[in-house]
């Protein structure tokens, strides 16, 4: 990625990420100043500084740290955190469980915040149509949803949720060398890929040192921290042209009409969209991914709409028929090592991306066929 080429372009400066996860604590070194908590919408205020796990500030230093006192430098140092705490599997405490908020009304909190961006490093294999509907809405008012596509590839493949709901940006995990990880969940609903394996993260929740981790939440991490740099560059364009032109210069080597099931339409470069001076977005209300989410792109929910607006009717999703309702709680990353030490984030990918075997060239499905 070239984090420090990229900087003297873009360091996400003006721009604000939701970062919806088990909270994010706003008082270590990297994030001090970084986190907006006046700015959490009121009905998501409830406990949003106590990360229960560690792994919401993970998510927020990878996105936005600093770097102060030998913490995580995140790839958008001058962008801002607004988080927004989800209950999930790890907060054991009933009680503070049933005060949390879910993911729906999580995505709502955020929707209605003033980010541009929406991280969601969490999944489960339950679908609701309220999930569904809130990521709509979320679109309706011009909000980029980056996801995590979980970590299952080598245990079932299990189906991951908000990845496979429409407007949900799914990122899968790649090594340095351009390969994706053999846990990141695969299949016709990957968009994107970034870096997610030996990637630091606090190892618990007492923010006492870092620990290598890895997992796709790093990578939809990177993918939303990228999308707050070139939106700093191009705070005129509207979120589809933010994903259309991080579509466009992805790393790949296979043709950009047949998405790959393993890395989507590649691994995102933004240094290629901040270095082209003459790079063209295309138009700012159409949605870049229709087919994917199943949208008639003559009539498109993601153009942008007043605050109050409600997202227009769209096509629903056709799910498995397998699916079925139930709680939306995210399994905890899979992460490795106690290694104490520090790094910055710079995004380890080459400028030429090869990667090898046909395998990765599959032409993927609409999601709602």
């Amino acid at each position: 990625m070239g984090a420090e080429e990229i900087w003297k372009h873009s360091t996400g400066k003006g721009v604000k990420v939701a970062v919806i996860d088990t909270g994010v604590n706003p008082q270590t070194p990297s994030l001090k100043g970084q986190v907006l908590v006046d700015e959490v919408p009121k009905a998501a205020k409830y406990h949003v500084t106590q990360d229960y796990d560690g792994h919401g500030t993970t998510m927020a230093e990878i996105i936005a740290g600093t770097g102060a006192g030998g913490g995580i430098k995140g790839l958008a140092p001058g962008a801002k955190i607004i988080p927004i705490r989800v209950g999930m599997d790890q907060l054991k405490d009933e009680d503070e469980r049933a005060r949390s908020l879910t993911s729906e009304k999580a995505i709502r909190a955020a929707a209605d915040s003033d980010a541009k961006i929406i991280n969601m490093s969490y999944g489960s294999q339950y679908y609701t149509s309220e999930e569904e509907d809130a990521l709509k809405y979320a679109a309706s008012k011009g909000k980029l949803l980056f996801t995590s596509m979980g970590n299952d590839g080598d245990k079932g493949n299990k189906k991951n949720y908000p990845a496979m709901d429409p407007y949900a940006i799914g990122v899968a995990a790649i090594d340095e060398s351009g390969t994706v990880g053999k846990f990141s969940t695969y299949g016709n609903y990957v968009d994107l890929s970034a870096p997610g394996l030996n990637v630091p993260g606090w190892c618990d929740n007492t923010f006492t040192k870092y620990c290598p981790q890895q997992g796709t939440s790093h990578a939809s991490a990177i993918a939303s921290a990228s999308a707050a740099l070139v939106w700093s560059a191009h705070p005129d364009w509207t979120a589809n042209q933010v994903l259309r032109a991080l579509i466009d210069t992805a790393g790949r080597d296979w043709a950009k009409d047949k998405p790959s099931k393993y890395l989507g339409y590649g691994v995102i470069r933004p240094r290629r969209v901040l270095i082209d001076k003459d790079i063209d977005p295309g138009p700012a209300d159409r949605d870049p991914l229709a087919a994917e989410n199943g949208t008639d792109p003559d009539e498109d929910i993601t153009a942008p709409k007043s605050p109050s607006a409600e997202p227009s009717p769209g096509t629903p999703t056709q799910k498995d028929a397998g699916s079925s309702g139930g709680p939306t709680a995210a399994a905890k990353e899979t992460d490795s090592g106690g290694n104490t030490q520090t790094w910055v984030i710079i995004g380890a990918v080459a400028a030429v991306l090869v990667i090898g075997g046909a395998g990765f060239a599959v032409l993927r499905a609409r999601r709602n066929a």
